[in-house]
């Protein structure tokens, strides 16, 4: 794992980590952060999907503001300054600078996905309505029924889906209504490509993360293996 990596921004170059795998990659995967930063979690998640054959990297969303990792327990008065001063355009741009890494490392759209957790699972879910890629999943991602970020909300944009989605939530998941997720799932609906969610009865906000104390460790594996599944069904 490369967490060297620098990608060049309008605004400087941003921090990534790379994992790569030892055989010649099926083809690429973008990870994009959690609200606490590129923590080692989002890391880790670059090694396992490169563990499964794909070359993965997780740019920094951050590093405008220094990128901060922030801790799960007694950092959250720190995420709501660093949500202010995230745009539509820096997202976007952060996002297609680690598409034209991918690129440059000669690995087309239409094998490369992308996978976001909190945060990231909205910019995810953005991205696969901006940009023809081959393949988009999202955990536990907010913004349902009220755009964050200036992005309109993931129920206004789902019919715009331009890949592939699948949307990984959990029932107990005090932020994101089970509603709001049942009328994302009926908007998504309505997309052009194939779109499924799985809901989790036992699992809260996090899950999938097994440094949070929110982590539920059945909803985990099987999302991940969903997850695999997903990018094996739609990248090749």
């Amino acid at each position: 794992m490369d967490d060297g990596l620098r990608l060049p921004t309008a605004d400087g170059p941003m921090p990534a980590a790379l994992a790569e795998p030892t055989a010649t990659p099926k083809g690429a995967v973008v990870v994009i952060q959690e609200a606490f930063g590129l923590t080692p979690h989002i890391v880790s998640i670059t090694e396992r999907l490169a563990a499964a054959g794909w070359l993965a990297v997780a740019p920094a969303l951050f590093h405008r503001q220094g990128s901060p990792v922030l801790a799960y327990e007694g950092d959250f008065a720190k995420i709501g300054p660093l949500f202010e001063q995230l745009t539509v355009d820096t997202i976007n741009m952060d996002v297609d600078a680690a598409l034209a890494d991918v690129d440059r490392r000669g690995i087309p759209l239409e094998r490369t996905g992308i996978v976001g957790f909190c945060m990231g699972g909205t910019v995810s879910f953005a991205t696969a309505t901006r940009v023809a890629l081959g393949a988009a999943v999202t955990f536990y991602g907010g913004g349902v029924t009220q755009g964050r970020f200036g992005l309109p909300s993931l129920v206004e944009l789902a019919p715009s889906l331009r890949a592939p989605w699948l949307g990984l939530y959990g029932d107990r998941d005090t932020g994101i209504p089970v509603a709001d997720v049942e009328a994302l799932r009926t908007a998504s609906e309505a997309a052009p490509v194939d779109t499924e969610i799985v809901r989790y009865p036992e699992a809260e906000h996090g899950f999938n993360c097994d440094d949070r104390a929110s982590y539920h460790a059945p909803s985990a594996a099987d999302a991940w293996t969903r997850t695999l599944e997903w990018f094996d069904r739609y990248l090749q």
